[in-house]
């Protein structure tokens, strides 16, 4: 008596798919509230490109719903964390082990970069209301912009989550992803990674901007694409 499995080798497990599927579908649906939300009220990111004095007072305007809002783009950057355990599971072997510790890396150094307005800017905020310590809550403020901001959660974040996508189309193209997703996965990772650069090239945000805009779009189609894995045909067993 010999066992025959039919089931295809890179059919992903439903209910792994649909787990990473939700984790990411609900980062993308939150990171596109948040940013939407922000650019209204606190007008982010441009709002970085003024004068400390004039973002520390925009903020006490809306501090509530500017705490509320990166406190949900926090937590869509924390999701990147189990769909990356999940994806990993996915692709298996050594990718997937690649996929999942540079989707958690990716997750805990945006969350580092975002949680600064939650925990650290409302106490700079205030102090910053007193002439006596209005320079050092300034001076605060833009070295935790600089080293949590834009090395840790941007730099880095940027490079680690652009790595993180091309892992997972590769990963995902062997099963499930069509090739026209692929493409769109690629292209996003390309424009994410150019903020590595905007230090140094101003243009780079803009294409920064787009690769994300992208990026947001790209999750919901694989979050669908992840949905619809069908369940695995049962063993065939036959003399």
């Amino acid at each position: 008596m010999t066992t025959i499995d039919h089931t295809t080798v890179h059919t992903p497990d439903r209910a792994t798919a649909r787990r990473a599927g939700a984790a990411l579908g609900l980062a993308s649906g939150l990171a596109i509230a948040g940013f939407t939300v922000l650019g209204s009220v606190f007008e982010y990111p441009q709002v970085l490109e003024e004068p400390t004095a004039d973002i520390l007072a925009l903020f006490r305007q809306h501090q509530g719903a500017v705490m509320g809002w990166f406190l949900v783009l926090a937590v869509s950057a924390a999701l990147m964390a189990p769909a990356g355990v999940w994806l990993g599971r996915i692709a298996g072997g050594r990718l997937g082990r690649w996929i999942a510790g540079i989707g958690i890396a990716a997750a805990t150094v945006q969350v580092v970069g975002l949680q600064r307005w939650v925990t650290l800017v409302p106490g700079i905020s205030d102090d910053a209301l007193d002439p006596a310590l209005r320079a050092d809550a300034e001076d605060r403020f833009e070295l935790w912009h600089t080293v949590l901001g834009k090395a840790i959660g941007e730099t880095l974040g940027y490079a680690l989550t652009a790595t993180f996508t091309a892992l997972v189309v590769i990963a995902l193209s062997r099963s499930v992803l069509p090739r026209w997703l692929a493409f769109i996965g690629y292209v996003a990772a390309a424009l994410i990674a150019t903020g590595v650069v905007v230090p140094v090239v101003e243009a780079a945000s803009l294409t920064n901007f787009v690769g994300y805009v992208a990026w947001c779009a790209w999750l919901l189609a694989v979050a669908v694409v992840l949905f619809r894995v069908p369940g695995r045909q049962p063993t065939v067993r036959g003399g």
